[in-house]
């Protein structure tokens, strides 16, 4: 059976093995609670522990190593003149197989080989099907028959259910860990190799963005230029112009729901406002690129100033629109976290509301504010939809916001569609690029954390 009806019969069993562990543990003990050692609902968990757990695992280790399995066996039985092709070029041929066998290419136009190879790989998924359901069903219902042989008053099923409880959080955290590693190390090693066609110093303090390489030496901007001090500029005025719109108004709307709205208000008024956090970023470029670029010219036009088409100033008023939400949601909640104490003894002293906000509650909040100010400006840094619709891909070194100009993100999504040559400068230029942003994104949320762990034990 498919792997995923698979999953669900085995989630069944397990579910199945719970109520069947409750009873059990009831049963053991004659109706009396305070015999067991556990809650009856421990028991069920021991259960679903020994049913689920082992045969979910078979599952996931086997879909692993499918692929892997599969593809020796059907590159063995290949003929030997197939087999012996290049590394990319056999790896192509597995590729055809595996589309054809999916469905996903016609299987008129493929050689003999190519074709006996396909019902090959497919007998073998059959089998390996197969075999799965019958050993991940098999160790289910041994494992359900196990724990419900174990279960007794004395079986200290909550101690077993919280051990193994641990051992997941721990892998799941050590997971998350590694994940992350393993995506630190493919930019830092592709950015090495990067380093390596094109001097750092060039990269960082270059005037000139120009990754496209000639085929031919003769042609011309067959070197390329990775200056990219323009697409570090674009990002930050970008960024920047959303800041100045988001903080005044993110802080503004969070002082009013926290002090000033009535309950009535505030259960409506938050909501809405987080709305914004939830439509999707081409939404907001399409946006950007049908009305407030347009409006943008249009008033420039009439006042006789010259505005581009795309520019960062309609990118960035839109950007900051989207991540009012960030400034005001997490204000708002360390605004109202400020202890009541602290408003009291502020009118005590004869302090209007207005001078508490701004001289008592402002101040006690500051380092959860800076928090959330620095984490809108690192998803404004991050933006990408909203930046090739309205502000374009030209590589512009300017500081004036009517102008076109394009950002990181940009173009490294731009670098990295469609096939690409990863021994090439032009490729490997964006993981130097990413490797950057990911290097200021990092230094902001370390900033952030430090100023909240150093001010926030000032105020509790």
């Amino acid at each position: 059976m498919p792997i995923s009806m698979l999953v669900a019969v085995l989630c069944v069993l397990a579910i199945g093995g719970y109520f069947m562990g409750r009873q059990r543990a009831v049963a053991t003990a004659g109706g009396a609670y305070r015999s067991l050692h556990s809650l009856p609902s421990y028991h069920g968990l021991y259960v679903i522990v020994w049913c689920g757990l082992p045969a979910l695992a078979l599952v996931g280790i086997w879909a692993v190593m499918e692929d892997w399995i599969l593809r020796q066996i059907v590159v063995g039985a290949l003929p030997s003149d197939v087999r012996n092709l290049p590394a990319d070029k056999l790896s192509l041929v597995v590729t055809d197989i595996r589309n054809i066998a999916a469905g996903n290419t016609p299987a008129d136009r493929a050689s003999p080989a190519v074709a006996g190879a396909v019902a090959h790989y497919k007998h073998l998924i059959g089998i390996s099907h197969a075999a799965l359901s019958v050993l991940a069903l098999l160790l289910a219902i041994g494992g359900a028959w196990y724990a419900r042989t174990r279960i007794a008053p004395t079986l200290r099923a909550r101690n077993l259910v919280e051990k193994v409880t641990m051992v997941i959080l721990i892998a799941c955290s050590v997971l998350a860990i590694l994940i992350t590693l393993g995506i630190v190390l493919s930019l830092v090693f592709e950015a090495i190799v990067f380093f390596t066609k094109v001097p750092p110093h060039e990269f960082l303090f270059g005037l000139t963005w120009s990754p496209q390489t000639a085929i031919r030496a003769d042609q011309v901007g067959s070197s390329g230029a990775f200056g990219a001090v323009p697409l570090f500029t674009g990002t930050l005025l970008i960024a920047a112009i959303a800041m100045i719109v988001a903080v005044p108004i993110g802080l503004m709307a969070a002082v009013y729901m926290s002090e000033y709205a009535p309950d009535r208000v505030r259960s409506v008024a938050k909501p809405a406002l987080e709305v914004l956090a939830g439509i999707p970023t081409v939404v907001y470029g399409f946006f950007a690129a049908l009305v407030v670029a347009p409006a943008i010219r249009n008033a420039g036009d009439s006042l006789g100033i010259d505005v581009a088409a795309q520019s960062a100033l309609a990118a960035g008023l839109v950007m900051g629109v989207m991540i009012i939400p960030f400034v005001s949601s997490l204000s708002d909640d360390v605004i109202s976290a400020v202890p009541r104490s602290l408003r009291e003894g502020s009118y005590g002293l004869g302090a209007t509301q207005a001078e508490t906000i701004r001289l008592v509650l402002l101040p006690a909040a500051l380092p959860g504010i800076a928090a959330s100010v620095v984490l809108a400006f690192s998803r404004a840094l991050g933006e990408t939809m909203i930046v090739v619709m309205a502000a374009g891909l030209a590589a512009n070194l300017t500081a004036n916001p009517l102008q076109a100009v394009t950002t990181v993100t940009v173009h490294i999504a731009a670098l990295l569609v469609g096939d690409q040559e990863f021994d090439s400068p032009k490729t490997l230029s964006a993981f130097a690029l990413g490797l950057v942003l990911f290097a200021v994104t990092l230094s902001l949320n370390i900033f952030a954390q430090r100023m909240v762990n150093k001010y926030r034990e000032r105020y509790d």
